[in-house]
């Protein structure tokens, strides 16, 4: 033990010995001389801005641009908070300038960023950060470019380049891949844009290796993150827009995995109603939605199951179970541990929901929100069915789970999805395994929650929890068997076999990073039978 300690702490200070020489190196004369060699092409494509859309989050508060007009505002010790210098340095709100301000204030305000930061500095140069502003100052070229002298364009056109070679310096050493995402689209704007086909070419190529390594054979995201499936479709769409405007041709493997993401994406797009699956919050699809009509995208899918969440649906409801696989532990910092939970809407109200997605890391909130509890699911001794542990600031997968035994129907007045997973197996030597049947015309859900002891009997305390959104409704009736739920459209009574039923209070992160109270039925008992099952119905009653 004392060897093994003594060995960790050495890796850690080696760790921190060749980060503080990366530091020491990144600062240097030597290295800001290395990445300054560029040549003289000046910019030729200028995309229309009207394809960023659907990754700019407009604000309908215009910016006044004389607020980011004086010189203090770009010097170490302004008094900004993390998330606020982040959105200054990316310059992502040029996006929200009209278009009839100033060109020679926006230019004044550029040249002064750069006579601040023309070298690397840390926070400046973060990889998200330099990539969004690499996109927002050339996709705003009418304001941050056109009409300039001759000693301004050469100042912008070699701070691009500068700030892309660090880029492809580093990206490559980056573990996070949303960031990879936005910094491959960034690269390629600017081999587009320079007519520069080393940078086309390393960008193209980088964006492939993502997509390789972070999409399984469907090319679902490996990580079941839906956000990440939104995201990827989203940025995949622009830089396949910036390729057919530029009159560049388009890869055959974009074409292929907008086609998959997007067949992915219209099973969720259209429920009326966010699905709160591992590391999903409420969002609004609306927007992106029109933005993939007016660019003339328009996928279809007919399948039940996709990315491991078995979506049923017709015109008033939908039952939407998660049926998959936990992800291989590096794609799990998202992950949520609520395998065989779901949720049901009707007539875009949810009946039932999960609690949501806290997605603050740095909170305790976080671990709270990643547990089976805060899921419709099934527990065993107040454990999840997956184990976490940390890797550098956050919480990844150590122990994961499989499901079996999957069954999925779906005929006109009948549904059914039935599946099995084993992640109370090693534990506690049991498998949990879920049947829902919906019977369409009665209005009506009928669940069978089985729990399989493989290591013979141990009275070992189980619950299942069924969470609702704030603000629904619900009475215990005086037989203490039934439960009435009053949702905004409708009125719904539950009952169930099982010995204990409660109402609880719990939390809901349904909004991001955001908590607030809700209710959750809860069913709890002891494992008495080898095979035992709890039984309970949700039926319309109004």
């Amino acid at each position: 033990m004392f060897i093994k300690s003594n060995f960790l702490n050495f890796g850690t200070l080696f760790f921190q010995i060749i980060k503080q020489i990366r530091k020491l190196y990144l600062n240097s004369l030597f290295y800001n001389k290395k990445i300054s060699k560029i040549d003289d092409k000046a910019i030729t494509y200028k995309p229309r801005q009207n394809i960023l859309n659907c990754i700019i989050k407009f604000d309908k508060k215009k910016t006044n641009i004389e607020d980011y007009s004086l010189n203090s505002v770009w010097k170490k010790g302004t008094n900004l908070n993390y998330k606020e210098f982040k959105k200054l340095h990316s310059f992502f709100w040029l996006f929200t300038l009209d278009l009839k301000s100033s060109k020679k204030i926006t230019q004044n305000i550029i040249s002064n960023w750069i006579y601040e930061n023309d070298r690397y500095k840390q926070d400046v140069w973060d990889l998200d950060v330099l990539s969004k502003r690499i996109i927002a100052w050339i996709s705003n070229s009418r304001l941050t470019y056109e009409n300039s002298d001759i000693n301004y364009k050469l100042k912008f056109n070699s701070v691009i380049k500068k700030q892309t070679n660090h880029l492809i310096n580093e990206i490559k050493s980056s573990d996070k891949l949303d960031d990879k995402m936005i910094g491959s689209t960034a690269i390629i704007l600017v081999g587009l844009s320079y007519e520069d086909k080393y940078y086309l070419k390393f960008g193209i190529e980088l964006l492939k290796k993502i997509l390789d390594l972070s999409l399984d054979t469907e090319n679902f995201p490996k990580s079941r993150n839906l956000r990440q499936l939104v995201f990827y479709l989203k940025y995949l769409v622009v830089v396949r827009e910036f390729l057919k405007e530029s009159q560049t041709s388009v890869p055959e493997f974009l074409d292929e995995t907008i086609f998959y993401l997007g067949k992915s994406y219209t099973v969720f797009s259209e429920l009326g109603q966010s699905l709160l699956f591992n590391g999903n919050h409420k969002n609004d699809l609306k927007e992106f939605n029109k933005y993939l009509s007016m660019y003339k995208y328009k996928f279809e899918n007919t399948k039940n199951e996709v990315g491991g969440y078995a979506v049923l649906k017709n015109k008033n409801t939908t039952l939407a179970v998660d049926v998959g696989n936990s992800p291989p532990s590096k794609f799990s910092h998202n992950y949520q541990s609520g395998t065989l939970s779901f949720e049901f809407i009707y007539k875009d109200r949810k009946l039932i929901s999960n609690s949501g997605y806290f997605q603050d890391y740095k909170s305790k909130l976080n671990l709270i929100s990643k547990s089976t509890a805060a899921h419709s699911a099934l527990i065993i001794n107040n454990h999840s069915s997956c184990s976490f542990r940390n890797r550098g600031k956050q919480k990844m997968v150590e122990n994961g789970l499989k499901v079996s035994n999957k069954n999925v129907v779906n005929e006109k007045n009948y549904w059914l999805v039935k599946a099995s997973h084993n992640g109370f197996l090693k534990k506690f030597g049991i498998l949990h395994e879920r049947s829902l049947e919906y019977f369409v015309e009665k209005n009506k859900l009928i669940g069978n929650d089985k729990i399989i002891s493989k290591n013979g009997l141990e009275k070992i305390k189980y619950d299942i929890r069924f969470h609702m959104e704030p603000g629904v409704k619900l009475t215990k009736t005086l037989n203490n068997k039934t439960i009435l739920i009053e949702i905004e459209n409708s009125g719904w009574r539950f009952s169930t076999n099982c010995e204990i039923i409660n109402i609880e209070t719990g939390i809901y992160f349904g909004n991001k990073n955001l908590s607030s109270g809700n209710q959750n039925i809860c069913l709890s008992g002891k494992i008495k039978d080898i095979n035992q099952e709890i039984k309970w119905v949700f039926e319309k009653i109004q």
